[in-house]
């Protein structure tokens, strides 16, 4: 029996995602054990997610995952070699995982591998700065990079799950994982696509969707349309950026110069033009749109506004994943649970997390925090009650 991970975000989790554990399976066999490790209630493009992370884990539970874990927050809200980093190691730590598994546009393990290997030669930081000082963004310098060294084209890189595959694989071998690579061609509309393809349509579609209080339910499975329903009928969500903003704002006005500098990712002088916007500007696009220039991606101003509201700050993000969260789990889940966590701390129910110390105890308390001030983003003052990650178990399926 084979263990496989997948890195995902199931924002929300739709027919695509559904469709990917399938081939999973198809390749590792109908036995094998899927592990998701999944962004909690803020997704790695630097926004909110749609709907808090246990309604999205149990609806990967029945879309047929069988261990959802949750990647920490700082892990979460940085690029994607970090991202990848933390789901690497996390996945690694667990000691019993024999693949990992991702969709991407191109859907050719080698090929993603040997674009990994151009990462990690030792002239490749050289050949990066050199490109990095033309004024372009990291993700056009890395590509040329990549291009000089090779000798030939690399458009793979201007696909986003391409370059998170390569990231994977570069971690895992980084890290000197014995877990091997499965690349899964994506069907259905692209990342970020409004189209729908082959009756697939893209998550940032179906959130546009949601958001106008349109019906999306035709591309999710019928289990997890009827749990963000439930959601929904409560109160619970969609959470929106909109929702939260005067609370990202008065945040972001009060903070000094120097914890914007100790932001992640800050560099030449980024942390002085978020501040001058943030004390500006009067809604959070505008910062956007007042920060963002050709080097500075916008995805990458999302995250800094992210993690200056949610005090995450360069720190949080260096070093190993401390802990594995538990946030839903079948029978095969629960099995699996009782032979992990040999090299790292698993937690299952959320006051275990009282007896970390340390930067485990740091990160978990800054995920509360985190979800306090994602609560907000509720329609009512229920919803917004504080304290509530001290509270939530995983969802557990297991029969008695």
């Amino acid at each position: 029996m084979k263990t496989v991970g997948i890195v995902a975000e199931y924002n929300p989790f739709h027919k695509g995602h559904a469709l990917h554990i399938e081939k999973t399976r198809e390749l590792a066999g109908e036995d094998a054990v899927i592990v998701c490790v999944m962004s909690g209630n803020f997704i790695q493009r630097g926004e909110p997610a749609i709907f808090a992370k246990h309604t999205r884990a149990e609806a990967a539970l029945y879309g047929g995952a069988n261990l959802v874990l949750e990647l920490p927050l700082p892990y979460v809200l940085s690029s994607a070699e970090r991202f990848a980093f933390g789901a690497m190691a996390l996945l690694d730590s667990l000691g019993c995982v024999d693949y990992v598994s991702f969709g991407c546009e191109s859907g050719d393990a080698e090929v993603l591998k040997e674009a990994a290997e151009l990462l990690l030669r030792p002239d490749f930081g050289d050949v990066l700065r050199e490109e990095m000082r033309l004024g372009v963004s990291f993700a056009q310098a890395r590509q040329r990079a990549m291009e000089r060294l090779a000798g030939k084209p690399m458009e793979l890189m201007e696909r986003p799950n391409n370059i998170l595959a390569v990231e994977y694989i570069k971690t895992l071998t980084m890290l000197g994982s014995d877990i091997e690579p499965m690349a899964i061609a994506r069907r259905g509309a692209g990342h970020d696509e409004t189209a729908e393809r082959d009756g697939i349509c893209s998550a940032s579609a179906i959130r546009a969707k949601i958001k106008a209080g349109e019906d999306a339910s035709d591309y999710m499975p019928k289990e997890a349309a009827a749990l963000l329903q439930i959601d929904r009928d409560a109160g619970f969500g969609p959470i929106t950026m909109e929702r939260l903003e005067q609370s990202v704002l008065t945040r972001l006005r009060m903070m000094s110069e120097e914890e914007f500098a100790c932001l992640p990712d800050m560099s030449e002088g980024l942390h002085l033009r978020l501040m001058r916007a943030a004390k500006s500007c009067g809604s959070v696009e505008e910062i956007y749109e007042a920060v963002k220039t050709k080097r500075y991606a916008l995805s990458r101003i999302r995250r800094a506004v992210m993690c200056a509201w949610l005090g995450v700050t360069a720190e949080d993000a260096a070093g190993l994943p401390p802990y594995a969260r538990v946030l839903a789990a079948d029978e095969k889940g629960c099995a699996l649970l009782r032979t992990a966590g040999k090299n790292t701390t698993v937690i299952t129910k959320p006051a275990a997390a009282r007896r970390l110390d340390g930067r485990g105890r740091r990160l978990f308390e800054l995920e509360a925090a985190a979800t306090d001030l994602y609560v907000l983003g509720g329609y009512d003052a229920e919803n917004r009650r504080g304290g509530t990650e001290w509270e939530i178990s995983p969802v557990i399926k297991c029969s008695r």
